[in-house]
């Protein structure tokens, strides 16, 4: 029997003792051994439960316990999770966590000392919750050179912008109505100003190229300045509005972006609606992969970290290859240098319209009277910004086009 512990009693963590009891047999036959929850860390007390006895509120109980030989972090956030995650590393403990903010910021530090002590560090669910991602972008797709990787890596946000389109609803109503159906946290800043889809690119960039790519190397917006007017122009323009993370191969370095972006109709990526999300990722021999599923959620989250101590249950004597290098300050491309087509929404634009070429008006019934929108040729986000500024036009707002 193979003794294990886990962080953090909230919903992860209890639907992760909750699938490891239920599916016992089939995860027993699978692991090639039996797999026990010996302690859970959690400063609060659960006396109601079955499992009450196994509750700690010192990490010493965990990481001093020879028997306990993988540990499952929960707990979310930098601190204390980092030190315990490193320390269980470093006292002979695999690791498996669902902790997107630790992989994104602490990923090649962990990867490292893991590989050091023949241990393993894994978290699939650091990105599509229950969505099978990092192990096929691994393993599955590693004959191809991938080339790009896009993605609806926020479920909150996907659920607004959906209501934003569906239902007529403005921001603030749709935040509202996420909240209340417990899709939104009562601060919802991680998902809407695109923290939580910022984090979770970085790791799959780092994974299929090699290399940390750190959040503050990535270009990053949130949704909450769209409009309903922002929504009508992206269906002018037969497209819908997603908050898209994307990496791009450029030569031996990268572009990086989190941005809502109109997604034209045609694309995969713009039939992916509510809470799910979904993940293309192009690569030169398979073409263009799409993963799609529920990207949070307790069972579907747990259900990815088990298959994580199914896996590391599975590779005590072998470790598995999951490893990326340190990250460098020049390896992201600056975010001025990206280039794509933008809708530009303004007022006072005539300047704007006789310092472009190739520009396609953009209206809609209903439009506003006292503005014009233009979606531009490619032009780099340098170009955009150098335009709207020697025009004299003010810009209302800028949503780029994801052109596949």
């Amino acid at each position: 029997m193979i003794q294990i512990a886990v962080l953090g009693h909230g919903v992860v963590g209890s639907g992760v003792v909750e699938v490891l009891g239920q599916n016992a047999a089939h995860i027993a036959h699978k692991a090639g051994e039996g797999i026990e929850v010996k302690r859970i860390l959690d400063l609060r007390s659960f006396p109601d439960l079955p499992y009450a006895d196994r509750f700690t509120t010192s990490f010493d109980d965990i990481v001093n316990d020879a028997d306990i030989r993988i540990v499952v972090e929960t707990m979310g956030g930098l601190h204390p999770a980092y030190d315990y995650v490193k320390a269980a590393l470093e006292n002979g403990k695999s690791v498996v966590t669902s902790n997107k903010e630790l992989v994104a910021a602490k990923g090649d530090e962990l990867l490292a000392i893991a590989k050091k002590n023949n241990l393993n560090f894994l978290f699939e669910a650091s990105v599509g919750g229950g969505i099978p991602i990092l192990r096929p972008l691994d393993q599955c797709l590693s004959a191809n050179n991938v080339t790009e990787i896009a993605g609806i890596l926020n479920g909150t946000t996907n659920f607004m912008l959906t209501r934003m389109l569906g239902d007529n609803m403005d921001f603030d109503e749709a935040l509202a109505l996420a909240q209340s159906l417990g899709y939104a946290e009562r601060d919802p800043s991680a998902d809407v100003d695109g923290h939580d889809a910022c984090r979770k690119i970085c790791i799959l960039a780092s994974l299929a190229f090699g290399k940390h790519v750190y959040p503050d190397q990535v270009h990053t917006e949130g949704i909450r300045n769209l409009t309903l007017a922002d929504v009508a122009y992206a269906a002018a323009c037969d497209s819908v509005i997603k908050l898209i993370g994307r990496v791009v191969v450029d030569g031996d370095k990268v572009h990086s972006i989190v941005a809502p972006m109109m997604v034209p109709n045609t694309c995969l990526l713009s039939g992916v609606s509510d809470v799910f999300n979904a993940v293309m990722v192009r690569g030169d021999a398979v073409g263009d992969t799409v993963f799609y599923g529920r990207g949070a959620g307790k069972l579907p989250t747990a259900s990815a970290v088990v298959a994580d101590v199914i896996d590391e249950v599975k590779h005590f004597k072998a470790r598995k290859y999951l490893y990326w290098e340190q990250g460098a300050a020049d390896y992201v491309l600056p975010a001025a240098t990206y280039t794509c087509r933008s809708l530009l929404r303004v007022k006072a634009a005539d300047g704007l319209l006789e310092n472009l070429s190739n520009v396609q008006v953009v209206t809609y019934d209903g439009a506003p009277a006292d503005e014009l929108a233009v979606l531009t040729e490619p032009m780099t986000e340098d170009a955009v910004d150098a335009l709207i500024r020697e025009s004299g036009a003010t810009l209302i707002n800028r949503i780029r086009m994801m052109d596949l």
